[in-house]
């Protein structure tokens, strides 16, 4: 039976597994959304903009990790959506974003809407192309989810000719099994690495966001625990997801951004294991250039062969992926250590457990002695935060100034799954990012904590929360600056910013009313002043079946 073309991308999309389409719409688009009414498999998640779209799509695909879908207008919606798309290429994500594209008789006369979208998306994904002929839409789409979800994980873009969604033909709509890519590493390799770390008498983990997603963070605990190494997750400006239990006794503060603070705290170390993480992603530059001081031996598993001494030397380089690959060392670990390594491990567990309680401790008080302080103070705002979180919550943040880790430096986060935050940095995504997570984990409790200069770039994603009835808890800290760039001058010593002058990073003239935009798209909100209210208010929210928002005023203490 013959079938049009967009038709075609519907039927397999279905086949393997899509049950969301992220869009937003415009008239080369129209065949997309006109077939949708007829297809029940897939639901169709309207989004006022295209920032908050690909971000909710984004949130989908890392939180099921499955193909995440959205579909955008030609070229001028696209370019509002390059800040998202930009966002899933740092974060890997196995995002397929499309648009339509005009009639391809009208393209040599270079018609209004019509561009190279394929050119502008190549930077930023693992494939871009446009589907020329309707024969060839089974095996574009076939194509694009296979490169999306083949590690390394990233997006994909399809061009998608109006003509071409609209013609019919004979299609062979097979959408075969996904090849199995949990490659195992070569067992010399993993020996090698084994003898280097069980030598190791200062060991440690370096962890980033891919161990979660590749679904090996039990395999990293035994390898941790093996070693009795603390485990330290890249910094707040890469970290993306949690790879290691936060409340486990190895777990440490994440590193500091700046590469004379990396050198600082790595220096007790003389050799590290890197896993699920690219080393080094710096920030702003600071000297001495290197990150990681020039003793440490480093041991690094990684799946994309690319990452492998790309910016460092390693003493071992393993290609594989990382739940294989961790298993099979915790192993060779088992079967090289010695006797007296395996009891230096355990003085060395107890030393870092013991530490790390102090730590944690110490975040606690601190939150505890500003808790009078109004606005409130970051570390008040997020233990009224962490004292109501569920254990099977999920968190996703794009307020750093604010959160500042607090959830893991005190062991407050109680499962690794559920974190989200940036690692792209176009704004406007957290907000839009919990729309997704929570459609990929209904039965699980979404808060999303945003800042408010974030949260203004992606704000019409309410309007989908309430249109769709999709309850998440948003926490928007308003502290009426852009905070971080306010530091980030600071680090980069500029003259006017020493003496406290600002041009462009205040957000307090006019002030902004979170709550009346929230209740204008139709979200239940309120803003609330004192701690014990915040942690009433976000405890109701998360056991609740509504979207809600609550607008927190924050400041830093002097």
């Amino acid at each position: 039976m013959a079938t049009t073309g967009i038709c075609a991308m519907l039927e397999i999309l279905a086949a393997y597994g899509v049950r969301y389409v992220f869009g937003n719409p415009g008239t080369t688009e129209l065949p997309l959304n006109d077939a949708l009414t007829g297809e029940p498999r897939i639901k169709y998640i309207f989004g006022l903009q295209e920032v908050p779209v690909v971000a909710m799509a984004d949130g989908f695909a890392q939180a099921s990790w499955s193909p995440g879908v959205a579909n955008v207008h030609i070229c001028c919606g696209l370019g509002n959506a390059m800040g998202m798309l930009y966002n899933a290429y740092r974060s890997a994500t196995p995002l397929i974003l499309t648009a339509g594209q005009q009639d391809r008789r009208l393209a040599f006369e270079e018609p209004i809407l019509w561009g190279d979208m394929v050119a502008v998306t190549r930077p930023w994904t693992k494939w871009s192309a446009e589907v020329q002929r309707v024969e060839d839409m089974p095996s574009a789409v076939r194509r694009a989810v296979q490169t999306a979800m083949a590690p390394p994980t990233g997006p994909v873009f399809l061009s998608l000719p109006l003509d071409v969604q609209m013609e019919e033909a004979e299609l062979d709509l097979t959408a075969p099994p996904l090849p199995d890519c949990e490659i195992r590493p070569p067992l010399a390799a993993m020996r090698r690495a084994a003898a280097v770390l069980a030598g190791a008498e200062r060991p440690a983990v370096l962890v980033g966001n891919r161990i979660t997603e590749a679904g090996a963070v039990d395999e990293l605990v035994a390898v941790a625990e093996r070693l009795a190494a603390p485990v330290i997750h890249e910094a707040f400006t890469t970290h993306g997801r949690c790879s290691f239990p936060s409340d486990h006794p190895l777990a440490c503060d994440i590193l500091p951004p700046w590469s004379s603070a990396v050198r600082e705290r790595l220096a007790e170390f003389d050799v590290i294991l890197i896993a699920g993480m690219k080393i080094m992603q710096l920030y702003i530059h600071h000297e001495p250039a290197r990150a990681i001081p020039e003793h440490v031996r480093l041991v690094q598993i990684d799946d994309d062969p690319w990452e492998l001494n790309k910016n460092y030397p390693l003493e071992v380089g393993v290609t594989g992926h990382p739940r294989p690959a961790l298993a099979e060392l915790a192993a060779c670990l088992d079967q090289v250590m010695t006797p007296g390594q395996i009891e230096a491990a355990r003085a060395r567990a107890a030393a870092h457990g013991e530490r790390r309680a102090l730590v944690r401790e110490a975040a606690r008080r601190e939150a505890e002695k500003l808790r009078q302080r109004r606005p409130l103070a970051p570390p008040t705002l997020m233990e009224s935060l962490a004292r109501v979180l569920p254990d099977d919550v999920a968190v996703i943040e794009e307020a750093p100034t604010t959160t500042g880790a607090y959830l893991e430096r005190t062991g407050a986060l109680k499962n690794t799954s559920g974190y989200f935050a940036q690692r792209g940095w176009a704004l406007g995504w957290g907000l839009n990012c919990a729309i997704g997570v929570k459609l990929a984990w209904p039965d699980r409790p979404v808060l999303a904590i945003i800042g408010d200069g974030s949260a203004m770039y992606g704000i019409q994603g309410l309007w989908t929360a309430a249109h769709d009835n999709i309850p998440v808890t948003f926490v928007i800290c308003n502290n009426r600056e852009y905070k971080i760039l306010k530091d980030c001058a600071g680090t980069l010593k500029l003259p006017g910013a020493g003496a406290g002058q600002f041009l462009g990073l205040d957000i307090d003239n006019p002030p902004l009313d979170f709550v009346a935009m929230a209740q204008s798209m139709g979200v239940a909100a309120r803003h609330v002043t004192e701690p014990d209210e915040l942690s009433d208010a976000v405890r109701e929210s998360l056991a609740g079946d509504k979207p809600q928002l609550i607008e927190v005023a924050v400041r830093q203490p002097e």
